[in-house]
């Protein structure tokens, strides 16, 4: 078993005031009056909770750019230094820190002084706000498992004499996910589904719906983390199976799934795109959200960071995830099809999160113009339009910082998704949950009229989620099209296609399509790249020589190490970028300041503290 580390200021912060860290020993005793004073009413644990919902919510930048841009299906111009050679280490890596901890305190202290409200409010009451306090334990800690594995489990305030937890050992990742479903059940069997700053707010307060999806979400990636991993990676060690299996952690996904989607309150929004471009939280699909709001200037950068040629890091989508969206009949499209012709007959999902042919956008002067592509934004060739507003776009030099769309943290697609995934890993997937859940996303979201369930596995992907001929992918047609299906709907999302391949032990990936061959963008043929391409009216010339000529844009150039194309004079644009992936990388290491502080702690499987 491992062993924890806290630093110095993480101590100090676990017995401070909810403010602050500075001079805990000073702020013990107006801890303790406060709570003397607080925690007496429904309104008390309301205005608490409130807190936590807006500590907790992901940020605007966490769920649309997120770690998924440095997934698969995002090029970019810079990587995270996690994924460059050699320029990661215990040595040089952060965290560990009073910012990951904080929030488990916070959660600990109401735990801890909501007693107080005892006799003062219902029992239903009660149960309520401590199922929404343990909803918050359950995502908190699971988030710094998916970054450590071993941690531990905080079920209390801590104090500066608790030296179990600031100098004792990591707890067991099994014992601590134990603990977390714990959490989710109590969550899940106590929200409340209706009354005050319940289920109105704008999707923003914490019920038993929003329990039952993170459960949803928590159970799937344990799961199939114990199922694709056969070592802890923490330990090196085979699981111990003290605890739930991964078979009992999928059926709990499919149980929680099936009684969010059994209770008829969410269905998928008719506009795809309106769930990522709205003011308004589309609240028959999203169940958790953060808005924003141009009254009080409250919005954010991320159109900005996706198409500015001064903030972007020129991300772009992938061919290969291009490739993940079927024609309207449901079919597979290959991959040499050129820029002007791919989006045709194609999943509606794919124009709504790529810019397309066709598309507009509000130009400075208010006047709704063709977008067309500026190859400074990309590595690709390929533009994002899942969260950029045309409204707000870079040329529109009156609101490029400023984008006040929503943003959901948790949709009714991913339980659907979810519920999937789960009922094929143990063998329960049948017609029907086919056709509520991977049908109906491809119906309703991508306009597909025809999704029968999968007889044989299709080659690209089963060559796309193999490691290698010595270890051929054991999955079946229907697995490999649920992860089609999760890589259409949720990439871009809270880093939901970087979780999906940490926990499908498919990381290697990173490597083996950037290493060797590069990030794949745009095709071009022959004659696109003799005669140029035109696109939403623009025209694009493939030129061998630096250009200033606006409507001259280089491609690839015989002197530019970066760019080439895969086949000499035409082929896949190839964005040339080294990255490094080993399995060790499925946890991050512990630092070596939070060594320094407790000699007790161990370290994660392959990573050495030089």
């Amino acid at each position: 078993m491992k062993r924890i580390i806290i630093s110095i200021t993480c101590a100090a912060a676990a017995i401070a005031s909810l403010a602050s860290c500075e001079k805990f020993f000073d702020r013990q005793p107006e801890d303790k009056f406060a709570a003397e004073l607080f925690f007496k009413s429904e309104t008390d644990l309301r205005y608490y909770t409130n807190g936590l919902i807006d500590a907790a919510l992901p940020s605007y930048d966490d769920i649309a750019l997120g770690s998924d841009r440095f997934s698969d299906f995002c090029a970019t111009k810079e990587s995270t230094t996690f994924l460059q050679p050699d320029r990661y280490s215990a040595a040089t890596a952060g965290g560990w820190t009073y910012s990951e901890w904080s929030f488990l305190r916070q959660v600990a202290y109401m735990l801890d002084n909501m007693p107080n409200a005892k006799g003062a409010v219902s029992e239903d009451v009660y149960n309520h706000y401590e199922g929404v306090a343990r909803f918050f334990r359950a995502m908190i800690t699971t988030k710094r498992v998916k970054k450590y594995g071993d941690v531990y489990w905080i079920d209390h305030v801590v104090s500066p004499n608790d030296s179990t937890i600031l100098y004792g050992p990591r707890q067991d990742r099994e014992y601590i996910m134990h603990k977390v479903v714990e959490d989710l059940c109590f969550a899940c069997e106590n929200c409340k589904t209706d009354g005050p700053n319940v289920r109105t707010g704008g999707c923003i307060y914490i019920n038993r719906y929003t329990a039952l999806a993170l459960a949803s979400r928590i159970c799937l990636y344990e799961a199939s983390y114990r199922r694709f991993h056969p070592l802890n990676p923490s330990t090196g060690n085979p699981w111990n199976g003290e605890y739930e299996s991964a078979d009992d952690l999928y059926q709990l996904a499919m149980d929680f799934s099936a009684e969010l989607v059994g209770s008829g309150v969410f269905s998928l929004h008719g506009n795809f795109r309106e769930l990522f471009t709205s003011r308004v939280l589309p609240a028959d699909e999203v169940i958790w959200g953060r808005s924003c709001s141009e009254d009080l200037s409250v919005g954010h950068k991320v159109t900005y960071k996706y198409c500015s040629t001064t903030s972007s890091l020129l991300y772009g989508p992938t061919k290969d995830y291009v490739m993940n969206f079927l024609d309207l009949g449901g079919n597979a499209v290959g991959g040499a099809v050129s820029p002007t012709e791919e989006f045709k007959n194609r999943d509606r999902r794919l124009a709504a999160q790529v810019l397309a042919p066709g598309q507009t956008k509000v130009d400075a002067a208010g006047n709704t113009v063709a977008f067309t592509p500026d190859f400074t934004w990309t590595s690709t060739g390929y533009f994002w339009m899942k969260w950029v507003m045309p409204e707000y776009s870079p040329m529109n030099e009156g609101g490029v910082d400023k984008s006040f769309n929503a943003m959901p943290a948790i949709r009714y697609a991913e339980v659907l998704l979810n519920y999937a995934e789960a009922a094929e890993a143990i063998g329960k997937l049948t017609p029907e949950i086919w056709n509520k859940t991977i049908a109906a996303l491809r119906k309703e979201h991508g306009g597909i009229s025809s999704s029968p369930f999968p007889a044989e596995p299709d080659p690209y992907l089963l060559e796309y989620y193999t490691k290698d001929v010595l270890h051929p992918a054991s999955l079946s047609a229907a697995a490999l099209e649920i992860r089609r299906e999760r890589a259409v709907e949720l990439t871009l999302e809270e880093g939901h296609r970087w979780d999906d391949l940490m926990r499908w032990n498919v990381g290697d990936i990173l490597e083996r399509r950037y290493r060797h061959q590069g990030w794949r963008g745009i095709y071009l043929s022959k004659e696109d790249v003799k005669n140029g391409f035109e696109f939403n009216g623009k025209k694009y010339t493939v030129s061998t020589t630096k250009t200033t000529n606006e409507t001259n844009y280089k491609i690839t150039t015989p002197d530019d190490k970066n760019h080439t194309l895969s086949h000499g004079d035409h082929g896949y644009l190839i964005y040339n970028y080294k990255l490094q992936w080993d399995d060790r990388m499925y946890l991050y290491p512990i630092p070596v300041t939070a060594a320094n502080v407790n000699p007790n702690l161990g370290q994660n499987e392959g990573w050495q503290w030089i």
